[in-house]
């Protein structure tokens, strides 16, 4: 199996986890288990972005990268591949603390009305199970 593949690979798996950071709380209205998962990799991903801490798909995919003889990402997944797109005149550190501070309060907002939503149905009697 070459780098390349390897690298496209483990870049597939860190935007996996940075939509299960956005969106992983809606799996807690199917069950409410989810969020035990889910709370320490949104609180993990909102970290890494206020704190500018490394995540570490960041460094396997740039060392895959190099090995495949390609470029590694300047900076980290979102400042790459997001920042750069989206907001390519922002710095690195402030669209971190941005999203950082976004995902909590997205996740905040949206544990929020899991919360409120399961009230309701529990206060009907339906709860689902």
């Amino acid at each position: 199996m070459s780098y390349s593949l390897l690298a496209d690979g483990v870049l597939l798996l860190h935007l996996a986890f940075v939509l299960f950071v956005i969106f992983g709380g809606l799996l807690s209205l199917r069950n409410h288990l989810w969020a035990l998962l889910h709370v320490p990799v949104f609180v993990w991903g909102a970290m890494v972005n206020l704190m500018h801490w490394v995540c570490p798909l960041t460094p396997v995919e740039q060392q895959l990268r190099r090995l495949a003889g390609e470029e590694g990402c300047v900076g980290g997944f979102i400042a790459h591949y997001v920042g750069a797109v989206v907001y390519p005149d922002v710095p690195a550190e402030r669209l971190g603390l941005l999203l950082g501070l976004a995902a909590l309060a997205w996740n905040a907002g949206v544990y929020a009305f899991v919360w409120r939503w399961r009230r309701r149905r529990l206060l009907r009697g339906d709860n689902g199970y």
